[in-house]
This record gives C-alpha cells, sequence and structure tokens, in this order.
C-alpha cells in the first residue's frame, strides 16, 4: 500500500516531505562523511607526526566518498519512487 504522493507546492507539505527526505538513507551518508573526515585527519597526522601509508589514507577518503554518493543516490531513487507513488 503506497502513501498519497505529497503536494509540493504547499509549503507545510514540502517541509514535512524535506524531513521525511533526511531520514532516507542516513546511516551511509554519515558514515561517508565521517570516513572522509577521518582520511583528511590521517593526512595530518603523516604529514606531521608519524609516518602512514598513503594507500591507507586514499582507501579511506575512497570509501568515504563511495558512501556518500551511495547515500545520495539511494536517496534520490526514494524521491523518484515517492513521486511516482510506488512508496
Amino acid at each position: 500500500m503506497s502513501r498519497p504522493i505529497p503536494d509540493l507546492r504547499d509549503r507545510e507539505a514540502r517541509r514535512t516531505y524535506r524531513r521525511e527526505l533526511m531520514q532516507v538513507a542516513k546511516g551511509p551518508r554519515r558514515a561517508g562523511v565521517a570516513l572522509a573526515v577521518l582520511g583528511s585527519v590521517l593526512i595530518l597526522v603523516n604529514a606531521y607526526w608519524t609516518p602512514i601509508p598513503n594507500v591507507i589514507t586514499l582507501t579511506v577518503i575512497v570509501l568515504g566518498f563511495a558512501l556518500m554518493l551511495m547515500g545520495i543516490g539511494m536517496r534520490t531513487k526514494y524521491h523518484k519512487r515517492r513521486m511516482r507513488g510506488e512508496i
């Protein structure tokens, strides 16, 4: 059973739908940001304190961005399906 398609012309309905969209794939998006920040911190640690292989820092950053893009894609797919009335 699908929910009604939100009326994005109505200000309150748009605000409610925006909050709903913010909850979609929140975990992967936050984990991606955290990994990207961790990779940046590892670059600073490598530069100022102790040597860390560049492969590790690059891998952490790439995984972070991949998770963020995956979360964005999941949210976009959810939005398209929701606007078609499939969800």
